[in-house]
Protein backbone atom coordinates (compact mmCIF):
# COMPACT_ATOMS: atom_id res chain seq x y z
CA UNK A 1 0.00 0.00 0.00
CA UNK A 2 2.59 2.64 0.58
CA UNK A 3 4.53 1.22 -2.34
CA UNK A 4 1.39 2.32 -4.19
CA UNK A 5 0.83 5.67 -2.63
CA UNK A 6 4.06 6.27 -3.08
CA UNK A 7 3.88 5.95 -6.60
CA UNK A 8 1.12 7.88 -7.17
CA UNK A 9 1.99 10.72 -5.16
CA UNK A 10 5.18 10.94 -7.63
CA UNK A 11 2.95 10.33 -10.55
CA UNK A 12 1.00 13.62 -9.28
CA UNK A 13 4.16 15.75 -8.89
CA UNK A 14 5.79 14.83 -12.00
CA UNK A 15 2.42 16.02 -13.84
CA UNK A 16 1.74 19.31 -11.60
CA UNK A 17 5.45 20.60 -11.54
CA UNK A 18 6.71 19.94 -14.62
CA UNK A 19 9.74 22.25 -14.82
CA UNK A 20 10.82 23.98 -17.64
CA UNK A 21 12.80 21.75 -20.27
CA UNK A 22 15.43 21.74 -22.96
CA UNK A 23 15.91 19.98 -26.27
CA UNK A 24 19.11 19.11 -27.41
CA UNK A 25 18.71 20.90 -31.54
CA UNK A 26 20.94 18.17 -32.98
CA UNK A 27 17.79 15.73 -32.06
CA UNK A 28 15.71 17.56 -34.66
CA UNK A 29 15.48 16.62 -38.27
CA UNK A 30 12.79 18.91 -39.27
CA UNK A 31 11.65 22.42 -38.00
CA UNK A 32 8.84 24.76 -36.35
CA UNK A 33 9.12 26.56 -39.87
CA UNK A 34 8.24 22.97 -41.68
CA UNK A 35 4.79 23.82 -40.05
CA UNK A 36 1.35 26.48 -41.11
CA UNK A 37 -0.96 27.22 -38.75
CA UNK A 38 -4.51 28.89 -40.21
CA UNK A 39 -5.14 32.59 -38.16
CA UNK A 40 -7.97 33.22 -36.43
CA UNK A 41 -8.97 35.38 -39.47
CA UNK A 42 -8.81 32.52 -41.38
CA UNK A 43 -5.61 33.40 -43.80
CA UNK A 44 -2.44 31.16 -43.70
CA UNK A 45 -0.26 31.40 -40.69
CA UNK A 46 2.90 29.88 -42.18
CA UNK A 47 5.81 29.60 -39.22
CA UNK A 48 8.38 30.28 -42.24
CA UNK A 49 7.55 33.51 -42.20
CA UNK A 50 9.14 33.81 -38.56
CA UNK A 51 12.68 32.42 -39.68
CA UNK A 52 15.17 34.37 -37.93
CA UNK A 53 12.74 35.31 -35.04
CA UNK A 54 12.53 33.52 -31.51
CA UNK A 55 8.70 31.82 -31.19
CA UNK A 56 6.52 31.26 -28.06
CA UNK A 57 4.03 29.10 -28.89
CA UNK A 58 1.00 28.28 -26.16
CA UNK A 59 -2.14 26.71 -26.38
CA UNK A 60 -5.32 28.92 -24.58
CA UNK A 61 -8.33 29.00 -23.59
CA UNK A 62 -10.80 31.68 -22.44
CA UNK A 63 -12.71 29.74 -19.79
CA UNK A 64 -9.50 28.97 -17.85
CA UNK A 65 -8.15 29.68 -14.20
CA UNK A 66 -5.10 30.55 -15.94
CA UNK A 67 -6.63 32.29 -18.64
CA UNK A 68 -4.97 35.62 -16.97
CA UNK A 69 -1.94 34.28 -17.92
CA UNK A 70 -3.04 36.06 -21.71
CA UNK A 71 -1.59 39.51 -19.51
CA UNK A 72 1.38 37.98 -19.30
CA UNK A 73 1.68 36.93 -22.53
CA UNK A 74 0.97 40.19 -24.22
CA UNK A 75 3.15 42.03 -21.81
CA UNK A 76 6.19 39.63 -23.33
CA UNK A 77 4.98 40.14 -26.89
CA UNK A 78 4.92 44.35 -25.94
CA UNK A 79 8.52 43.53 -24.35
CA UNK A 80 10.15 41.91 -26.64
CA UNK A 81 8.88 42.16 -30.19
CA UNK A 82 10.64 44.31 -31.74
CA UNK A 83 13.96 42.29 -30.48
CA UNK A 84 12.78 39.24 -32.57
CA UNK A 85 10.51 37.56 -30.73
CA UNK A 86 7.20 36.69 -31.60
CA UNK A 87 4.02 35.10 -29.06
CA UNK A 88 1.62 32.91 -30.76
CA UNK A 89 -1.73 32.10 -28.90
CA UNK A 90 -3.23 28.64 -30.23
CA UNK A 91 -6.18 28.52 -28.90
CA UNK A 92 -8.08 24.99 -28.09
CA UNK A 93 -10.95 23.05 -26.69
CA UNK A 94 -8.78 19.97 -25.70
CA UNK A 95 -8.53 20.65 -21.70
CA UNK A 96 -11.54 20.83 -20.02
CA UNK A 97 -13.62 22.17 -22.53
CA UNK A 98 -12.26 25.24 -21.64
CA UNK A 99 -12.36 27.33 -25.07
CA UNK A 100 -15.81 26.37 -26.41
CA UNK A 101 -16.15 29.63 -27.94
CA UNK A 102 -16.07 30.71 -32.33
CA UNK A 103 -12.83 32.16 -33.53
CA UNK A 104 -14.84 35.89 -33.70
CA UNK A 105 -15.83 35.23 -29.95
CA UNK A 106 -12.07 34.42 -28.98
CA UNK A 107 -10.62 37.20 -30.63
CA UNK A 108 -12.59 39.50 -29.54
CA UNK A 109 -12.73 37.89 -25.85
CA UNK A 110 -8.56 38.44 -25.92
CA UNK A 111 -9.07 41.56 -27.28
CA UNK A 112 -11.41 43.21 -24.88
CA UNK A 113 -10.14 41.49 -21.64
CA UNK A 114 -6.45 41.59 -22.31
CA UNK A 115 -5.42 44.00 -24.92
CA UNK A 116 -4.06 40.52 -27.16
CA UNK A 117 -3.04 41.70 -30.14
CA UNK A 118 -0.21 39.46 -30.56
CA UNK A 119 -0.77 36.47 -33.77
CA UNK A 120 -3.86 33.90 -32.52
CA UNK A 121 -4.40 31.02 -34.92
CA UNK A 122 -7.88 29.51 -35.30
CA UNK A 123 -8.86 26.81 -32.51
CA UNK A 124 -7.20 23.67 -32.90
CA UNK A 125 -6.56 20.45 -31.35
CA UNK A 126 -3.14 20.07 -29.44
CA UNK A 127 -3.46 16.36 -28.14
CA UNK A 128 -4.42 13.05 -29.41
CA UNK A 129 -4.56 11.80 -32.89
CA UNK A 130 -6.31 14.96 -34.32
CA UNK A 131 -3.23 17.10 -32.98
CA UNK A 132 -2.25 20.10 -35.58
CA UNK A 133 0.97 18.84 -37.09
CA UNK A 134 3.00 21.06 -35.09
CA UNK A 135 1.80 19.78 -31.71
CA UNK A 136 2.65 16.57 -33.33
CA UNK A 137 5.65 17.52 -34.16
CA UNK A 138 6.77 18.90 -30.93
CA UNK A 139 5.23 16.01 -28.61
CA UNK A 140 7.51 13.70 -31.60
CA UNK A 141 10.86 15.57 -30.42
CA UNK A 142 10.16 16.53 -27.15
CA UNK A 143 8.47 13.51 -25.75
CA UNK A 144 5.58 13.07 -23.60
CA UNK A 145 7.93 14.87 -20.58
CA UNK A 146 7.05 17.97 -22.80
CA UNK A 147 3.59 17.82 -23.96
CA UNK A 148 1.34 20.04 -23.25
CA UNK A 149 -0.88 18.67 -20.23
CA UNK A 150 -3.27 21.18 -19.91
CA UNK A 151 -3.84 24.85 -20.62
CA UNK A 152 -1.46 27.45 -21.21
CA UNK A 153 1.54 25.20 -22.00
CA UNK A 154 4.57 27.11 -23.87
CA UNK A 155 6.66 25.82 -26.51
CA UNK A 156 10.07 27.79 -27.20
CA UNK A 157 11.30 27.79 -30.43
CA UNK A 158 14.40 29.08 -31.51
CA UNK A 159 15.28 31.34 -34.19
CA UNK A 160 16.35 28.38 -36.67
CA UNK A 161 12.79 26.65 -36.18
CA UNK A 162 13.88 24.18 -33.11
CA UNK A 163 12.33 23.11 -30.07
CA UNK A 164 14.22 24.41 -27.61
CA UNK A 165 12.42 24.15 -24.12
CA UNK A 166 8.82 23.80 -23.15
CA UNK A 167 7.27 25.69 -19.78
CA UNK A 168 4.45 23.56 -18.00
CA UNK A 169 0.93 25.90 -17.62
CA UNK A 170 1.53 26.83 -14.29
CA UNK A 171 4.96 28.58 -14.97
CA UNK A 172 4.05 32.23 -15.83
CA UNK A 173 4.92 34.17 -19.16
CA UNK A 174 7.00 36.68 -17.23
CA UNK A 175 8.85 34.25 -14.64
CA UNK A 176 12.26 34.68 -14.73
CA UNK A 177 12.98 31.17 -16.22
CA UNK A 178 10.56 32.06 -19.49
CA UNK A 179 12.71 35.84 -19.83
CA UNK A 180 16.07 33.94 -19.09
CA UNK A 181 15.43 31.82 -21.70
CA UNK A 182 13.83 34.16 -23.98
CA UNK A 183 16.55 36.31 -23.62
CA UNK A 184 19.03 33.27 -24.25
CA UNK A 185 17.50 32.61 -27.42
CA UNK A 186 17.19 35.93 -28.59
CA UNK A 187 20.76 36.82 -27.98
CA UNK A 188 22.05 33.31 -29.84
CA UNK A 189 19.80 34.98 -32.74
CA UNK A 190 21.96 37.52 -33.00
CA UNK A 191 25.37 35.74 -33.07
CA UNK A 192 23.87 33.62 -36.00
Amino acid sequence: MRKQLSAALALIGVMTAAPAATVPAEAQTRSAHDFTFTSIGGEPMPLSQYAGKVLLVVNTASLCGFTPQYQGLQALWQDYRDRGLVVIGAPSNDFGGQEPKSEGEIKDFCQGAFGVNFPLTEKIHVKGSEAHPFYQWAREVGGEKLAPRWNFHKYLISADGKLVGAFSTRTKPQAKEVTDAIEEQLASAKIN
